[in-house]
């Protein structure tokens, strides 16, 4: 007889929060469509280009950006 979801939830209660974490990835990996998470960053990158090519939005330098994160994280 199958376990019942209660029982799957008290199951993974017990396991290690990694193991928890793969199989939330696995078990959403398995319920979204093939492609539509490659389709949905395309779309988002064509839009972020459109934006900058546009002047809409102006791009910062990847040193910039690198140093910001050496800031943050205190190195």
């Amino acid at each position: 007889m199958p376990m019942t979801l209660d029982q799957v939830v008290a199951e993974t209660r017990q396991w290690p929060p990694s193991q928890v974490a793969e199989l939330v990835d696995r078990l959403a990996t398995e319920l979204q469509p093939e492609g539509e998470v490659e389709a949905a960053w395309r779309a988002e990158t064509r839009r972020r280009v459109a934006e900058i090519e546009s002047g809409q939005v102006e791009g910062i330098p990847g040193e910039v950006v690198s140093n910001r994160v050496r800031q943050i994280v205190g190195r």
